[in-house]
């Protein structure tokens, strides 16, 4: 790659909270399966440290399992509470914080996208806002959270926080995106609540911002709080939770007066418009960012050819063209960060050779590795 991308703006050092970010480079959270029993090991504490040795501003961990039973759907993936599985998040903070990058932990519950007799917790069933399945329909096998449930859940999400700042993480994230529990709360497909939860776009964001509340008051005003959503899901790349700018604030509103701190804005392409008939400029962190005011990270296929699951097409684009587009939105402050995912999970080094003008000597990801991507 030609050596003026050395010089990126993704190389630039960026506030983070009271903090600084060496670079505006975030890891995008990944799952691997890769922790035993859900206690991440030394091979996890060496993974993220090289990408933080490598120019990686903030590392967002893969999603790590809240304290319900039914939150994940393997026992390969990491817990977020008990001894064992926070002492080794521990050892991960400090091999990081070692490398001179900073890291959070992205808290997750999968809800309806977990099967019925999964692990690590088989008897414990699947959980939704309304019993309804990813495509609207009404499932036996899926419970819908009582009310008193949903404030269990919210305490939960609350107990993860303080355990990310007792551990010695930089922040936290809560996973609010691409059909997971939060985001079932959102989508009007898989909520149809008649309590305080349910309802118009607007108050179908309160789960998440009770969420983000309860987190707050565990963790004090100066601790980041990272917010991610999408409006695509995992069955349906097509889906808007919000149709326009006006019901993006709607859904968005609720969740600063909570106290977000950071959108992090899920993409497919990072260089596709949100709102073409609004503004053919805007992606999806810079409508964010332009109706919060929030500092917003965009991300999707960021040093790669092609979009999560699709094949080459007219709407992909060449590394160089998106690096390119990139530079330009953050130099006219659309957004503040940009995450890279599929890039940095097959080289480590990939920050390094962006630095270095060597990206022609990446190792590229390939088909194989789509199993450890969230």
């Amino acid at each position: 790659m030609n050596q003026k991308f050395a010089g990126h703006t993704l190389l630039d050092s960026v506030p983070f909270g009271n903090d600084v970010l060496k670079s505006r480079l975030v890891m995008a959270p990944m799952t691997r399966n890769f922790s035993p029993d859900g206690v991440p090991g030394e091979d996890v504490s060496q993974y993220y440290r090289k990408r933080a040795e490598n120019g990686i501003g903030l590392i967002i961990t893969e999603g790590t399992a809240i304290n319900h039973p039914a939150a994940v759907a393997s026992n390969n993936i990491p817990r977020f509470y008990g001894e064992d599985a926070l002492k080794g998040w521990s050892n991960v903070v400090s091999q990081v914080h070692e490398a001179g990058g900073k890291i959070i932990p992205q808290l997750w519950h999968v809800g309806a996208a977990r099967k019925a007799g999964s692990p690590p917790n088989i008897d414990s069933p699947p959980v939704s806002p309304s019993g309804f399945t990813l495509k609207g329909k009404e499932n036996e096998k899926i419970k819908a959270l009582t009310n008193q449930e949903v404030k269990e859940m919210i305490a939960a999400y609350a107990e993860a926080a303080s355990n990310a700042k007792l551990v010695g993480f930089d922040g936290i994230e809560l996973h609010g995106a691409h059909g997971y529990l939060i985001d079932q709360f959102f989508w009007d497909v898989t909520n149809k609540r008649n309590d305080e939860y349910g309802g118009d776009i607007s108050e179908r964001s309160k789960f998440a911002a009770d969420i983000v509340r309860a987190c707050r008051k565990e963790v004090g005003p100066d601790f980041p709080i990272v917010f991610r959503f999408s409006q695509w899901k995992g069955v349906d790349y097509g889906a808007k939770l919000a149709k326009n700018s006006i019901e993006l604030e709607q859904l968005l509103a609720p969740l600063v007066d909570a106290g977000v701190d950071i959108f992090h804005c899920s993409t497919r392409r990072v260089w596709e418009p949100e709102f073409m008939e609004e503004d053919p400029s805007l992606n999806l962190a810079g409508w964010t960012k332009r109706i919060t005011k929030k500092p917003t990270i965009a991300v999707g296929s960021v040093g790669i050819n092609r979009a999560y699951l699709s094949n080459k097409d007219n709407n992909d684009l060449s590394i160089e063209e998106n690096l390119k587009i990139i530079d330009e939105k953050i130099k006219g402050g659309e957004y503040d960060y940009v995450a890279v995912g599929r890039a940095v999970l097959a080289d480590s080094e990939w920050p390094l050779k962006l630095k270095n003008g060597q990206l022609n000597q990446v190792h590229h990801y390939t088909k194989e590795s789509e199993k450890y991507l969230q």
